[in-house]
């Protein structure tokens, strides 16, 4: 896995659905070497930390590898990295593959999976489509988001090396899965595994108490 791209944004207000929102989503591309702490990005800002930033959500990364299905399904060849409101475009970040717990080095970097992401309405707002958290919940690719457990500098082409797992973790992917798709066979096995991770952030820990009182 490497980085292709580094993506930050300050907070800004923007009118939407005839109400004005605060928003860090709209993150731009930037050069050079980036420090990254414990809550988030040098140059990023968050508007929502309940939902974004903070020591479980300090840093969301997601996969370059998604961008030409997501040309596809918005026709539009211009999806500028940076789009999904994540800080790393991260090439070969397959969700399949990545399991909550791990830890890679990049850079100066000691970064942990903490969970999903839970794609918002500014999703749609910054896509441009009203369908789009749909389509982003449907395809079940939602990136990762990171803890912060050693601060530093990164950059972009710096790869990301797995130095650390959880055995019998379960991974990004069948973890959203077991929240979203209600057809999913596996929902209670994942989630009781997934419970029993202290990597596993207290917002999903939360969802998946809730999740499993429904389907038990």
């Amino acid at each position: 896995m490497k980085i292709v791209s580094i993506n930050v944004s300050k907070k800004k207000v923007v009118e939407y659905k005839g109400e004005l929102i605060t928003t860090g989503i709209f993150k731009k591309p930037v050069k050079g070497r980036i420090f990254v702490n414990r809550n988030n990005l040098e140059g990023d800002e968050q508007a929502d930390l309940k939902h974004h930033g903070g020591f479980d959500m300090a840093v969301y990364a997601f996969a370059s590898d998604h961008y030409e299905y997501w040309k596809r399904i918005l026709e539009s060849s211009h999806l500028p990295f940076g789009a999904f409101g994540e800080n790393l475009t991260v090439a070969g970040l397959i969700e399949e593959d990545v399991f909550i717990g791990d830890q890679f080095q990049v850079g100066d970097c000691l970064l942990e999976v903490s969970q999903p992401r839970t794609p918002c309405f500014k999703l749609n707002m910054a896509l441009d489509n009203d369908k789009a958290v749909k389509l982003f919940i449907d395809h079940l690719s939602t990136g990762v988001y990171f803890r912060v457990l050693e601060e530093g500098h990164i950059e972009e082409g710096e790869e990301l090396s797995k130095v650390s797992e959880v055995t019998g973790s379960v991974s990004v992917k069948a973890m959203f899965r077991a929240l979203f798709d209600k057809e999913y066979t596996y929902s209670k096995q994942v989630l009781e595994t997934a419970l029993q991770i202290q990597a596993l952030s207290r917002e999903w820990q939360e969802k998946s108490d809730r999740r499993l009182l429904r389907i038990s």
